[in-house]
């Protein structure tokens, strides 16, 4: 990249902010990344606990519900289900975590208790449905937890990329560039003073010019004939 830049004292300024703007953005990076590695620990350490809390809720419904299957038989629970007809109202709101997007469930509302007659039903039938219930409250917080890792670990892993490009690649280049601009810029007002020295040389050399001596013209008395004491000086 150095053979692309030319190394002008514009450039020399350019390349300067592009390093402190570089220093800068790594900095804020780096502490956003350890915020979201913060929280991503948080937020997993959660959903691992919620997420186990729900299988093992959702093992004992089956189980029961299996239960009720064997003591009722399949049609007869079947036609009972279809005595559920309401449902949760589920709502979604969000929030920011660093620039991240999060969400949070709230559930609204529940299935009747007792949907369905005593008469033809089993104990072991309202145990599976005192189990889903139990299962059912447990679900919007676990999305929520679920979907907050998978964002956030998102996140992080595009910070790390663009920490890892500033602290490696672009940091140092610029770091580079200028040394390059600099070392080129001194040189050349070395050899700038380097030539003025050599043309203030040259123009003292030519207005002193070279050292001449003054000599008289030998003339002769004419009524004599002979030199004068001047004649030679």
């Amino acid at each position: 990249m150095q053979q692309k830049i030319a190394p002008t004292r514009s450039n020399l300024l350019r390349m300067r902010q592009a390093l402190k703007l570089a220093r800068e953005g790594y900095e804020i990076l780096d502490k956003k990344r350890e915020v979201l590695t913060t929280e991503l620990i948080h937020q997993a350490h959660n959903a691992a606990t919620q997420q186990t809390q729900v299988w093992q809720k959702l093992a004992d419904a089956y189980r029961a519900l299996e239960e009720a299957r064997l003591s009722m038989g399949r049609e007869h629970l079947e036609w009972t289900a279809l005595a559920v007809n309401k449902s949760v109202e589920v709502e979604i709101k969000l929030r920011s975590i660093m620039g991240v997007v999060i969400p949070t469930v709230e559930a609204h509302g529940e299935p009747p208790e007792m949907p369905y007659g005593l008469g033809d039903t089993t104990v072991a039938l309202d145990e599976a449905v005192a189990r889903f219930r139990s299962v059912l409250d447990e679900i919007p917080m676990l999305s929520e937890m679920m979907v907050s890792v998978w964002r956030l670990a998102r996140e992080l892993q595009k910070t790390q990329r663009r920490v890892n490009a500033l602290q490696y690649i672009f940091i140092p280049e610029y770091k580079e560039i200028v040394k390059f601009i600099e070392s080129a810029l001194e040189e050349r007002e070395r050899e700038e003073v380097f030539r003025l020295k050599r043309l203030k040389s040259k123009a003292t050399a030519a207005r002193v010019g070279p050292t001449t001596r003054e000599y008289q013209q030998p003339y002769r008395d004419i009524g004599s004939g002979k030199p004068t004491s001047h004649e030679f000086g």
